[in-house]
């Protein structure tokens, strides 16, 4: 049986992981991009294939436009073609509007905007057949969290991403985004800070990384959905 293959980018660890591992259960071959996870990428391709789906390493710095291009004439070469993008790579810096340094708001923007804008073009001249692309944004576009600017503009820019790739790309490739809430704690969050955030919430407890890839398999069953971010948030956008 000839397989289609789902790219995640960002994929060895974190909401990437969840994100690959529900993708091979849906019985897709998996392109689990990473750059310094190594020893995580490992494991999880074992995971992977313990499921009976191949798991294929591709390490990259998709900020480097040469290496977004070395990626894709892999992917070419592969028996299975692209049919889903997941662009769940990220950063998110802390640093007031005031104090972050440039090269921080660069970085940030570049890995967070800039990169799936250009996996996108890219994906899109391979999908010939149609396709998904879904870009990971985060409830905080629609916030304006003072210690992370360059992350909320970087996310907030991305949903608007979504929905102008979603009208150029139509009608065979579909894009959208998911925006998690609170789903695993950062080092930038202490404990503490993270309680507080949780106690917050209408629904009074993170996430469960499977509750945010149920979004993902809802986007691909459901091919009358496109330009749309889904989010999953436990409430927290209500407050």
């Amino acid at each position: 049986m000839k397989r289609n293959l789902a790219l995640v980018t960002g994929g060895a660890q974190r909401l990437g992981k969840a994100f690959c591992l529900s993708l091979a259960r849906m019985g897709y071959s998996i392109g689990l991009h990473y750059r310094h996870s190594a020893q995580e990428a490992f494991q999880l391709k074992k995971e992977i294939e313990t499921l009976g789906v191949p798991a294929y390493l591709l390490r990259a710095d998709l900020t480097k436009l040469e290496k977004v291009d070395k990626l894709f004439e892999i992917l070419c070469e592969f028996d299975e073609p692209l049919t889903v993008l997941v662009n769940s790579a990220a950063v998110m810096p802390v640093g007031n509007a005031i104090n972050l340094p440039l090269e921080d708001w660069n970085a940030t923007l570049d890995l967070n905007l800039r990169v799936p804008f250009l996996m996108a073009q890219r994906a899109a001249r391979i999908m010939t057949k149609g396709g998904l692309i879904v870009n990971v944004s985060d409830v905080g576009a629609q916030k304006a969290w003072s210690r992370f600017p360059s992350y909320v503009v970087s996310k907030s820019g991305l949903e608007t991403l979504t929905r102008v790739l979603a009208r150029a790309l139509a009608p065979s490739i579909r894009v959208n985004a998911i925006a998690p809430g609170l789903v695993l704690r950062s080092d930038t969050v202490t404990p503490e800070e993270w309680n507080e955030l949780v106690d917050r919430l209408p629904l009074k407890r993170p996430a469960q990384p499977e509750e945010i890839a149920f979004a993902l398999e809802f986007l691909i069953r459901n091919e009358y959905v496109t330009g749309q971010t889904i989010v999953v948030d436990g409430g927290y956008s209500l407050i």
